[in-house]
């Protein structure tokens, strides 16, 4: 009877251990080293520093409903009230967003972008993969149209976690932009964690994901369950063009057909035939400049790029 329960003890505290380790790993995801993203961005070529230095640009501090403050850079070259923003995808910051920001200039926006919690110069404890996030794109959203005015021309553009905040923003919060993009977005957080487990644990899904749930609960105070731009994309009644590659083995392309596949208006969907996860932009550019002047003259009829 002691041995038995002796086991029992054992696999209960190891199951416990488990699921603190995975929570772990998804409130405090390791992030990239910041001076390597700028390396990176500038080694690549998609971010000049004399060049953004020399738009017209201010630094601005929006404060989060959860007691941090978003640092944010909004960039506004162009007369006129056509604005996007741009949402980064985790362990990345507003660098990376500036390969976007530069693409939506050239096409007669301005733009704004900004760090996620936990990201970059902003505050906030831990990432939740679009739950808190969702609520920091809707501050950032309200600040803009406070001060520039609500009669704006609106674009969102979110990258992996970003396009999935901007999305369940889209869905449960308010469908408050003209158009979105959502390059490469998971359709449901606890699929795309099942997957990940099935992958890089080697796990059964079923054995971990409840007391990660549970765990996360009582830690973070959200359920992976309301993590699911699947479930109110339907709500979304504003275009939205889909991006994902083909060759993405970290979220599969099938969320994006999924969430095409539910959304119901307005709508395209661009696989891009190389590069794996978040790489569409940097290994398909002319491709992904096209289709976003296609999709703009669709539904945006913008000012076209000289």
């Amino acid at each position: 009877m002691k041995k038995a329960f002796r086991a029992l003890f054992v696999l209960l505290f190891f199951w416990l251990s488990l699921g603190l380790y995975f929570t772990n790993r998804l409130m405090y995801m390791k992030k990239k080293d910041e001076e390597l993203i700028l390396k990176r961005e500038k080694e690549a070529g998609r971010y000049n520093p004399d060049e953004f230095e020399s738009l017209p640009k201010r630094n601005v501090d929006i404060p989060s409903p959860f007691g941090y403050m978003i640092k944010a850079v909004l960039v506004e070259p162009h007369e006129t009230n056509r604005y996007i923003i741009i949402a980064h995808g985790v362990t990345e910051t507003k660098i990376n967003s500036i390969k976007y920001a530069n693409l939506f200039i050239q096409r007669g926006f301005n733009a704004l972008i900004y760090d996620h919690r936990r990201h970059g110069e902003s505050g906030g404890k831990t990432t939740s993969f679009g739950h808190y996030e969702k609520f920091d794109l809707k501050t950032v959203v309200d600040w803009l149209k406070k001060v520039k005015g609500p009669n704006l021309e609106l674009g969102i553009h979110g990258e992996s976690m970003g396009a999935a905040t901007m999305l369940l923003y889209a869905g449960l919060l308010e469908d408050g932009a003209d158009f979105y993009i959502a390059d490469c977005p998971f359709s449901d957080f606890r699929d795309q964690l099942a997957y990940l487990i099935k992958k890089d644990f080697k796990l059964i899904p079923g054995l971990l994901l409840p007391i990660g749930e549970v765990l996360l609960r009582f830690r973070d105070k959200y359920s992976i369950r309301h993590v699911s731009p699947i479930s109110v994309i339907e709500n979304i009644k504003h275009p939205i063009l889909f991006i994902h590659s083909q060759k993405d083995d970290f979220i599969l392309p099938t969320m994006s057909k999924d969430l095409f596949e539910h959304k119901k208006g307005p709508k395209m969907l661009y696989l891009a035939a190389n590069g794996r996860h978040a790489q569409s932009f940097n290994e398909n550019r002319a491709d992904y400049e096209r289709v976003i002047d296609e999709f703009l003259q669709k539904y945006v009829n913008p000012v076209l790029p000289n």
